[in-house]
């Protein structure tokens, strides 16, 4: 005999003891029931009381409400639990199950038929929320046990009931998997109704097992899970009226024709759906592949191209997933191309925006489906309240609904002739109104900010024939975000088109001063001249480009300001990387630059040369701004501009000159790249961000002419001008920083020019042209380099860290300086 481990009774605990003892008739195991007991319903009330605070707080936690109900339940509070289950039902739909426990609740506390209408009511909302065959079967049933009329089989009961059976066909019969216990349930109401009629009633009676007979053969044609049982309980209901003479004979022996025909049509589709219900039912498999396996067995019951059968699987569908948006999409999409305007389609919309109220489009949709069907305008402001109470993910969405409900009231408005409830166009100032003081703060210089108020001057220009009001719209808007260029654009062409041409100048003036974001300033400006051209006279026009020139040059010239800083952050940039690209070439301690040869470092320097020049290409492929500057040519090819490294001049050669004859020009304006032409012969070029250049000039004449224009005004700046002498760098550096400098143009005029012109060009020899002396018209011709000093190799090719110690190096070869180095050597002088 197998032994069994019994556990042993616990022993009680102290306290049990001495309450035993103070209750000597009190069994020891009821009393800890009792204590179980008390702690269950504290926990129970924490629990209910902790809900009530979170339901307070957010009414919109489903959880929340589906955990309080279930506590209710379980206490047995029946006034709290009514509340509570209907204000869940207001705000969600209850799942089927709720909807049972809630019927049953209620038809254990009724008394008699007057609690029949309330349950009724509560089983019509659960059969509309999703579809549940056990929901229609438990109606039907409570309906045949409580309806009295129904009970007693009145002819009007008999009616009811009848009625309630076909919409639960409609709605479920073609449930593939369940549908088979609503017709069993038909079948059997039928055949209790042919008990209670008189046999001597044989016209009844008659009539009767023709509506049975009707009903089997309505549900043998289409596919159900029960089709085969089917056929035999029809074989066996036919044999007991005796119209075919075998029920265990072949499958479909004594069996009329067109109802074979039917049934194996039947067979047919179902065994083309078993794969698919299969894979539906799995209730192991994930969500996910749950609802990918729905997709496809919807797209295979569309091919088939039977709408029924379609709605009723996207039922399914939604039951299953009722708050997948994507499938609420797709079902109401189908619906409005399959049945368009009509209840049913209004019936999903409403169901669909409650299991999915944050998604925004679908109350879009609802609200153009009301509007198709006819619906009320007290019907379409109720849902359209409903939206905008909702929290979408953006205010998009808001604005999206706002629009919709303004385009439908334009439409009745529009169409008043054709409607009998025509609307006043107050309606759609007052939308139109809510939408921007609610959207404002969100929308602040954004698209649909200008949509809003553009389509609002529109209509109130257009429907309410009220043109200060249009403007009146145009101009909170600008109070709102007067600096969004799209606004006055649009509040102009409302004024041009409507004729108002003085209006529409004076909105220019107020704006053509304003900054807008990025060629916005000019745009307008051009805009307000092409305005003058086309519906302005001639003074008109005249005083529009005197008031406008000014303006677009300041635009300018910021915008090259802006230009000039990002082409100093690029150039930075490239120092940097050659920096980092460029290896040391000398090592620590080496003193090969003072022993060697100048003629042999030059040599060897030359690949370095070579590799900073391919660095430098590399660079102003990357920047087209970079690269434009660099290629620009100026003064007929007499002149390039050198930005970190000298750009190779294409004109004709010509006898290049011996850098004898450099000046120093500083304090240079931003225009001067434009124009420096003016007072200083045609030489053009690009002026550094310091305002600093180097110009070679043809001969001694042209450069102490040009000495004796220091200190005149160029463009509205001062310039100062001096003679270029590098050595004096030099002998300054030996000396000490701070020894002083003097600019050749500043010292004894006998001095000899020759001892200048070493360095002013790096070695190299400029070509020569033919200058004209002609006194203060002094052309600077020659080849000009902005920015850099004279002995500054291309950039990237020294290292600014090493600086001193090259310069002690290569002896008399000056180490190359930046322009931030350059800059503080003049301020020190």
């Amino acid at each position: 005999m197998d032994e069994t481990l019994v556990p042993s009774d616990p022993q009680p605990t102290d306290e049990v003891m001495n309450e035993v003892q103070q209750n000597p008739n009190k069994n020891p195991s009821e009393s800890e029931s009792d204590d179980d007991d008390s702690d269950d319903e504290a926990q129970q009330t924490v629990q209910i009381e902790t809900l009530e605070i979170e339901l307070s707080n957010n009414p919109a936690n489903y959880d929340a409400h589906v955990q309080y109900i279930r506590a209710l339940r379980k206490k047995g509070d029946i006034e709290k639990l009514r509340k509570a289950r209907e204000a869940m039902s207001e705000l969600f739909p209850l799942s089927p199950a709720m909807w049972q426990d809630w019927a049953k609740d209620e038809a254990s506390l009724g008394s008699g038929s007057e609690s029949f209408p309330e349950i009724e009511k509560l089983y019509e909302c659960g059969v509309f929320d999703y579809l549940s065959v056990s929901l229609w079967c438990d109606y039907l049933n409570f309906v045949q046990e409580h309806e009295p009329s129904v009970r007693e089989c009145s002819p009007v009961g008999i009616l009811k009931a009848r009625d309630l059976f076909e919409r639960a066909l409609t709605a479920a019969g073609l449930h593939v998997a369940e549908g088979h216990r609503i017709w069993e349930a038909y079948r059997e109401f039928e055949q209790a109704i042919s008990y209670t009629i008189d046999a001597t009633d044989v016209e009844a009676r008659e009539k009767q097992i023709q509506r049975i007979r009707h009903i089997f053969h309505r549900q043998m044609s289409i596919p159900h899970g029960e089709l085969r049982s089917t056929l035999v309980a029809y074989k066996s209901w036919e044999a007991e009226h005796g119209t075919v003479p075998d029920a265990n004979s072949g499958e479909l022996d004594g069996v009329s024709s067109y109802v074979a025909s039917a049934y194996r049509k039947a067979l047919e589709m179902l065994n083309a759906r078993v794969l698919f219900e299969e894979r539906v039912s799995r209730l192991d498999a994930p969500d996910v592949e749950r609802l990918q396996e729905y997709m496809a067995y919807l797209k295979f019951e569309q091919s088939s191209r039977d709408p029924a059968r379609v709605q009723l699987l996207y039922e399914r569908a939604v039951t299953e997933f009722p708050i997948s948006n994507a499938l609420w999409f797709d079902y109401t999409r189908y619906m409005d191309s399959t049945l368009k305007a009509s209840s049913i389609v209004r019936d999903v919309y409403l169901r669909a925006t409650k299991n999915c109220p944050w998604v925004g489009e679908l109350w879009v949709r609802y609200l153009l489906s009301l509007e198709r069907g006819r619906a009320s305008e007290k019907e379409i402001s109720a849902v359209f309240e409903k939206s905008i109470l909702c929290t979408f993910s953006s205010f998009d969405e808001y604005l999206d609904i706002f629009l919709t409900r303004v385009d439908g009231l334009r439409r009745k408005i529009s169409q008043a002739g054709e409607v009998e409830d025509a609307l006043d166009y107050a309606v759609i100032r007052d939308t139109f109104q809510r939408a921007s003081d609610y959207l404002s703060p969100h929308l602040k210089d954004m698209d649909g900010l200008l949509r809003i108020h553009s389509y609002w001057a529109r209509l109130e220009s257009s429907l309410g024939k009220d043109l200060v009001a249009a403007r009146g719209v145009w101009e909170s808007l600008l109070k709102i975000s007067g600096s969004m260029l799209d606004a006055w654009k649009g509040y102009i062409a409302m004024e041009t088109e409507m004729g108002n041409i003085n209006e529409a100048r004076s909105l220019y003036r107020r704006c053509y001063s304003k900054r807008f974001p990025g060629t916005g300033s000019e745009d307008i400006c051009h805009s307000w001249l092409r305005f003058e051209r086309e519906f302005g006279t001639l003074e008109d026009f005249d005083c529009a480009i005197q008031k406008l020139t000014p303006r677009l040059e300041e635009l300018q010239l910021f915008r090259l300001q802006q230009e000039s800083k990002n082409v100093g952050l690029m150039t930075n940039q490239r120092e940097n990387i050659s920096k980092r690209n460029t290896p040391e070439k000398r090592k620590q301690g080496s003193n090969v630059g003072d022993e060697q040869p100048k003629a042999k470092r030059q040599k060897n320097t030359a690949p370095d040369m070579r590799k900073a020049k391919r660095e430098d290409k590399a660079w102003e492929k990357s920047s087209v701004e970079t690269k434009r500057l660099e290629n620009t040519q100026v003064n007929d090819g007499k002149s390039s501009i050198a930005h970190g490294k000298e750009t190779k001049d294409l004109t004709p050669e010509k006898p290049k000159y011996k850098d004898q004859c450099t000046a120093f020009v500083s304090n240079l304006g931003f225009q001067a790249r434009h124009g420096m032409d003016q007072g200083f012969g045609d030489t053009r070029g690009h002026v550094d961000l310091e305002g600093l250049a180097y110009v070679d000039f043809a001969d001694d004449a042209h450069l102490e002419a040009a000495v004796a224009k220091n200190k005149r005004t160029l463009l509205g700046k001062r310039l100062s001008i001096a003679r270029s002498d590098p050595k004096q760098w030099k002998t300054r550096e030996s000396l000490g920083r701070h020894a002083p400098v003097e600019h050749v143009g500043e010292s004894d005029p006998k001095e000899d020019k020759s001892d200048t012109s070493k360095g002013a060009t790096g070695g190299h020899d400029p070509k020569s042209t033919n200058p004209h002396n002609d006194g203060d018209n002094i052309q600077l011709k020659g080849k000009n380099t902005f920015a850099v000093p004279r002995t500054v190799r291309p950039l990237g090719w020294t290292d600014k860290n090493n600086l001193k110690m090259e310069v002690a190096e290569e002896g008399e070869d000056e180490k190359p300086k930046s322009n931030d180095e350059f800059r503080k050597m003049l301020l020190r002088k």
